[in-house]
């Protein structure tokens, strides 16, 4: 009989005594502990275990666990007698900023406090123990979701001596998702505040902190150590690109076909390595998501589980806001189609304006894959090694058509009805469709940094976007390509060219210094699409001239005209 599969449940003890499906990760533990890191950080994407196996770590290391060891007898850690005498022999501290997602630093600061507040609540015997002396007491007793800057940078470094005091052995200290509020603070801007904290506890913590015998944080991007970690030269940084615990995290195809084949789907197994592999750790392919796996197995339903158990909304801002470069290379992504790029998994978040930073964000985030590597050539040049990416898989490319079409949710009957006219030819319903949608929207894609409509590349390149997630069954859409004698705007090639015209549109910005009315702009953009025979790649391709219909867009502010 298949195993209960339990959704959401982290604790891993509960997960062994009722003997909810389980997949044996134990030997991270012993991978971890022969590595002799003092401080490792592992990034994966969420979803994939993390608080899992640090609340596995904790229960086989924790003095609060020791007479718990039955729970692993049965897993690969129990086969070494060494690693059985260890089990319940350290005090181990254990922490997630998980919930930190505040809006404002001074909620995101309280609450980060109130988590260490509820850390001494729980060791609360050592005001009793007798080792503590006045000032530490003093200390204790001031640890308090309002306490001062000083006390809270210095509250992990000031347990650690407690517990070192009372058990007479150095602590293992474990803090999940220690980035979260990072992302947040970012999104929110409240960067700098955030950072200032983080570095003053992580610089306690991790570095001048003589209790320390082990430390393991997970996240899933890697800050920039100019940021947070600039004083920390002990830690060790296992990526997405790196092996080890490469299989530590995720399931494999062999875990993922064995579980399939005890809840009775072996039929299902192509569908669901179509909809949930693709993640790539270092040099081990075929890893699956755990969470999505684990809801296939309890449901047997195709859903995109992973992609929706988050806002994405610091995804959907880059994206959304990103330039020109950034939108046209998400349009090759969205087309199934990979693209080169630098990258650096060091994550600085003051730089995700650059194309190559968002990129590397997504790569650390799960949402793409490494392809290939080439770097012997870019080294010999002096130049950055570049990836190959592409989406991971087929639950990632709906995520982001459902990210893509939640930019036009103010307007998506208008945007719907657009698309619809656009196909038809029917020039006066565009006009009355498009302005709408750009009324709500055109602001949606800029940054803030510029007067309105100074740049609608972000606008429009957003808006072809919504066109190939609507229209791709029906037409191949690419943008700022050559064709002619210059770069089309936007080329709506149909894949069936006998039932529907291809499509040429031309985009540009109205200048009222120039003395022009918006239709004088029209006018000028198909001029340019006849000057440099933009229809040249479709006649090529055997497309009939008079089944190429072309629109120019002209824009004033948030008004357009289409003609």
């Amino acid at each position: 009989m298949a195993r209960t599969v339990a959704i959401r449940i982290q604790d891993f003890g509960d997960l062994i005594r009722n003997n909810y499906f389980y997949i044996d990760k134990t030997s991270f533990i012993r991978e971890w502990w022969e590595s002799g890191d003092s401080v490792t950080l592992i990034t994966r994407p969420r979803r994939f275990g993390k608080t899992l196996n640090l609340n596995t770590v904790e229960r086989f290391f924790s003095v609060k666990y020791k007479d718990q060891g039955t729970l692993f007898q049965d897993l690969s850690i129990w086969k070494e007698e060494k690693y059985r005498k260890l089990q319940g022999t350290y005090p181990v501290i254990s922490l997630s900023f998980a919930a930190v997602k505040e809006k404002e630093y001074r909620t995101a600061r309280k609450k980060i406090c109130q988590l260490l507040t509820n850390l001494y609540a729980q060791h609360a015997y050592l005001l009793d123990c007798g080792l503590l002396g006045e000032s530490d007491r003093d200390y204790f007793k001031r640890v308090s979701a309002d306490m001062d800057d000083s006390d809270a940078s210095m509250a992990l470094y000031q347990l650690s001596d407690y517990l070192y005091r009372y058990y007479g052995q150095k602590v293992i200290i474990l803090l999940d998702e220690y980035d979260t509020p990072m992302q947040e603070a970012y999104v929110d801007g409240y960067w700098e505040e955030m950072t200032g904290l983080t570095r003053s506890m992580f610089n306690a913590a991790f570095k001048t902190n003589p209790w320390l015998e082990r430390a393991l944080m997970t996240g899933i991007t890697r800050v920039s150590k100019e940021s947070i970690f600039s004083d920390l030269n002990n830690f060790k940084v296992v990526s997405t690109t790196s092996d080890e615990y490469a299989e530590s995290f995720g399931f494999t195809e062999k875990e993922v076909f064995s579980a399939m084949e005890e809840y009775g789907f072996d039929e299902e197994k192509e569908k669901v390595k179509l909809w949930y592999d693709g993640f790539i750790f270092g040099n081990h392919r075929d890893i699956y998501n755990p969470w999505s796996i684990l809801n296939f197995l309890d449901t047997g339903k195709y859903e995109t589980y992973w992609a929706n158990t988050s806002s994405n909304s610091l995804v959907g801002k880059l994206l959304r806001e990103g330039n020109r470069r950034i939108k046209e290379t998400f349009e090759h992504l969205l087309q199934g189609e990979s693209i080169r790029t630098p990258i650096d998994e060091q994550i600085v978040y003051s730089q995700l304006d650059d194309d190559a930073a968002i990129w590397s964000l997504l790569l650390a985030s799960g949402y793409l894959k490494v392809l290939s590597y080439e770097s012997e050539e870019a080294v010999e040049y002096g130049e950055d090694a570049e990836y190959e990416l592409n989406l991971t898989n087929y639950e990632v490319e709906r995520m982001f058509f459902k990210l893509v079409r939640g930019w036009f949710r103010e307007s998506r009957a208008d945007y719907n009805d657009f698309t619809k006219a656009l196909v038809q030819g029917d020039l006066k319903a565009m006009n009355a469709y498009m302005n709408r949608v750009a009324l709500n929207t055109f602001s949606y894609f800029d940054t803030g940094n510029r007067p309105l409509g100074e740049e609608p590349e972000r606008f429009y390149h957003g808006f072809v976007l919504g066109l190939i997630v609507d229209l791709q069954n029906r037409y191949v859409i690419t943008s700022n390509a050559e064709s002619g004698f210059g770069r089309y705007d936007v080329m709506m090639e149909p894949r069936n060219p006998k039932k529907d015209d291809a499509i040429l549109l031309e985009f540009k910005v109205h200048d009222p210094d120039d003395g022009e009315t918006l239709q004088d702009t029209v006018r000028e953009a198909l001029a340019q699409i006849e000057r440099q025979q933009y229809a040249a790649r479709l006649l090529d391709r055997g497309i009939p001239e008079e089944r190429i219909r072309s629109y120019g867009f002209a824009f004033q502010g948030k008004h357009v005209l289409i003609g």
